[in-house]
């Protein structure tokens, strides 16, 4: 019974105090959305990813997953400061560091996303926004 209700409980591990998660989500979020008048109704990558973030529902899966306190549905991805909670809770799950560059790669390419050079341009993005 204690290991059943212990596996049901996973705690989200925050970034380091030092981190300042703001100002690497704002970058991630200005190039996901940049252009768009109102991010949170912004659809891109034919309907597969949505809000801020951009995010699609396999990832939405995923940080619910690993943090179930989040709750919500997918079309509260829509909504900044849900996404940014699923945002944090993806990137806990799978960054190694917080280093912006590592962050922005996993984001954009997906648990293993800062070992592929198909993020390398992504990163630029938004590391000239950062």
């Amino acid at each position: 019974m204690i290991t059943t209700l212990l596996l049901s409980f996973v705690v989200c591990v925050p970034p380091p105090p030092s981190t300042d998660v703001d100002r690497i989500l704002d970058a991630i979020r200005t190039v996901e959305t940049g252009g768009c008048k109102n991010p949170s109704a912004a659809v891109g990558d034919g309907g597969k990813a949505i809000g801020p973030f951009q995010i699609w529902k396999a990832y939405w899966q995923d940080a619910i997953e690993y943090d179930p306190s989040i709750g919500g549905t997918y079309a509260d991805c829509k909504s900044r400061a849900y996404s940014q909670k699923v945002v944090v809770a993806y990137l806990s799950r799978y960054a190694p560091n917080w280093e912006p560059e590592t962050v922005a790669r996993i984001h954009n390419g997906g648990p293993k996303g800062h070992h592929r050079s198909s993020t390398l341009s992504y990163w630029a993005k938004v590391n000239k926004v950062y």
